[in-house]
């Protein structure tokens, strides 16, 4: 099973649409998970014709609208692994022990908000954040994840960087 993972995408205040490197990883997941701060319900409309399942849940900058669309942390599972997806996390000293303290149930979790990749293991538990699509912030590049699943493991994490925008 391939996953696209994305978070922050900030549209349109951070961009006019999503990129087309990330569109085509749409195209060719069979899940796509967002982490939150989506901003206008266009983007979540999109991706929810377009993907061929959605998972996601609201962040912080996300208004009424999306609230009510969206849960505040999500769960899956996906081929023998449980997934949870969140946007905040708090701050990353102590991120995996906090993470695994407050997700005991979960083998990966998806966040987003600080809009830096991450990819970090604490016991079972994996922690990925893709980053943003759309807002870099202090990184050199803008960037989402791909990963695939099968028999209970995570593998081919990959991190793309989206090229900049003209």
């Amino acid at each position: 099973m391939r996953l696209l993972l994305t978070s922050d995408t900030h549209l349109p205040s951070r961009a006019g649409s999503l990129p087309d490197a990330l569109m085509a990883a749409v195209d060719d997941a069979d899940v796509v998970i967002h982490a939150g701060d989506w901003i206008d319900e266009a983007t979540l409309d999109l991706l929810a014709a377009r993907a061929r399942r959605l998972i996601g849940v609201y962040g912080n900058n996300d208004g009424p609208a999306l609230r009510r669309r969206l849960p505040e942390v999500a769960f899956a599972e996906l081929e023998g692994l449980r997934f949870g997806v969140v946007h905040e996390t708090g701050a990353a000293t102590g991120r995996e022990r906090r993470c695994a303290e407050r997700y005991p149930d979960v083998d990966v979790l998806v966040f987003g908000h600080s809009h830096i990749p991450w990819d970090t293991t604490l016991g079972r538990l994996r922690l990925l954040n893709p980053g943003s699509p759309t807002d870099r912030r202090r990184q050199p590049f803008c960037t989402f994840m791909t990963l695939t699943v099968a028999d209970a493991r995570v593998d081919d994490v990959t991190l793309h960087r989206v090229p900049p925008r003209r």
